[in-house]
C-alpha cells in the first residue's frame, strides 16, 4: 500500500512536537532591541479632515463672522491680529471685502510652514522646523478621520489589545474625535512638550470646527516643534522624555489650570452660595439682562446646560458678531450667543 503524502499542517506539527520534546520546559525569553524598537506608524497623507461620522451641516450663519477690517492703500495684508473674526477663532467668510489682502483666511488657503521628520533619541520620530516660525503664525492643521465616540472607544480598545503606546487622537467636541493614526499629515509626528513652543487651537472654518497649531512663541530653523498632549490616560503609565524645565514626568499627569485673577476667584467662591440659596440671579429672559448682555463685563453668570450648570465671568463683548468671551471656573475660556444660551446673572 503506497505511503500517505503528508500535508504541510503535519509537517509543522510533528517538527513542533520535536522541538517541544528538546526543549523540555518553557523558557523565558525577551526579543531584541532591534526587533521591537518603535518604527513610525505607516499612514496615509491627506489635506483635508475625512468624516466616517455623520458630519454638522453647515448654517449660513456660521459662514465667517461679519468682518469690519477694510484695505488700505499700499497695505500687504488686513485682517491681522485686530480682525474681530480672528480674535474669535473664526477664518474670514467668503464676503471678507479685504480679498486677496486677507490673512484671515481659511486654513486649506494658508501656507503651512517647511518641516522635516527626524527620528529622537527617545521619542521615536518628531518634526523640527526648517524655517524661522513668528510666534501667533499658522504652522500646520491637524487632520485625520473624524469619527464619534462609539469608535473612537472601539479602536483604543483595539489599539491596547495590540499593544501600541502611540495615540493619534484630538477632540473635536464632546461627541468628535479627529483620529490620525490611519490618516493624516506632519502634524501627527509633533512630540509632546510640558513647556511646548505651539498650542492646538479651535477655529470655525465655513462653518466646521478644525483644529490648527500656532506658534506659542518664536521658533527657529532646527528647532523641534512641540504642543502639550494633555494626555488622558488609556492604560499604563507613559514617561514623558521632554526634558522641559518643569517636567511633569508622565504623559498621564494634566497640566495646572490657567491662573485666574483674585477677583474673579473671591466672585466664584462666592458663587458656590449659589447653591445653599443665599445669592440671588437674574433671568436672561428679562429685559434688564437683554440690556446687560452688551454692558454687563465682569459680571458672574450661571449658564444651564441640563443636567448640569456651570459658572461663568463675562470677559468681553463683540458688537459684530454678538458674541461674549466667557471664562469658567476651570480657567478654559468660550465664545458664546447668550441670546441662544439659558442663563442668569449672579448678584451679590
Amino acid at each position: 500500500m503506497p505511503t500517505t503524502k503528508k500535508t504541510n499542517t503535519e509537517i509543522i506539527s510533528h517538527a513542533f512536537e520535536k522541538l517541544m520534546c528538546q526543549i523540555g520546559h518553557p523558557v523565558e525569553f525577551e526579543l531584541p532591541d532591534y526587533f521591537i524598537k518603535s518604527r513610525p506608524t505607516p499612514y496615509t497623507f491627506i489635506k483635508r479632515n475625512i468624516y466616517l461620522t455623520k458630519r454638522i451641516k453647515k448654517r449660513l450663519e456660521d459662514d465667517g463672522i461679519f468682518c469690519s477690517c477694510t484695505a488700505s492703500p499700499g497695505s500687504s495684508g488686513v485682517c491681522d491680529r485686530d480682525c474681530h473674526c480672528g480674535m474669535l477663532l473664526s477664518s474670514c467668510s467668503s464676503g471678507c471685502k479685504c480679498g486677496d489682502s486677507c490673512l484671515n483666511k481659511p486654513f486649506q488657503h494658508r501656507p503651512v510652514k517647511k518641516m522635516k521628520l527626524v527620528k529622537t533619541e527617545k521619542c521615536g520620530s518628531g518634526i523640527v522646523a526648517d524655517e524661522d516660525i513668528k510666534r501667533g503664525e499658522f504652522v500646520i492643521e491637524y487632520v485625520g478621520e473624524v469619527i464619534d465616540d462609539k469608535t473612537c472607544e472601539e479602536r483604543l480598545w483595539k489599539m491596547k489589545h495590540r499593544g501600541e503606546t502611540n495615540f493619534y487622537l484630538c477632540e473635536i467636541n464632546r461627541d468628535m474625535v479627529i483620529d490620525a493614526t490611519y490618516k493624516g499629515n506632519k502634524s501627527r509626528y509633533i512630540n509632546h512638550s510640558c513647556c511646548p513652543n505651539t498650542e492646538m487651537q479651535k477655529w470655525i472654518i465655513d462653518g466646521e470646527t478644525r483644529i490648527g497649531i500656532f506658534a506659542t512663541r518664536d521658533i527657529k530653523k532646527g528647532e523641534h516643534l512641540t504642543y502639550d498632549y494633555q494626555f488622558v490616560q488609556f492604560g499604563a503609565d507613559q514617561d514623558c522624555h521632554c526634558g522641559a524645565i518643569g517636567c511633569r514626568r508622565k504623559l498621564g499627569v494634566k497640566p495646572s489650570k490657567p491662573k485666574i485673577s483674585s477677583d474673579a476667584t473671591l466672585k466664584f467662591v462666592a458663587c458656590q452660595i449659589y447653591q445653599n440659596g443665599g445669592l440671588h440671579t437674574g433671568s436672561s429672559r428679562s429685559a434688564q439682562n437683554r440690556v446687560c448682555s452688551q454692558c454687563c463685563i465682569g459680571k458672574v453668570i450661571r449658564l444651564s446646560r441640563p443636567p448640569e450648570s456651570f459658572f461663568g465671568i463675562i470677559r468681553r463683548f463683540d458688537k459684530y458678531s454678538r458674541q461674549h468671551t466667557i471664562m469658567f471656573e476651570d480657567g478654559t475660556v468660550d465664545f458664546l450667543d447668550m441670546s441662544k444660551e439659558i442663563w442668569e446673572v449672579a448678584t451679590f
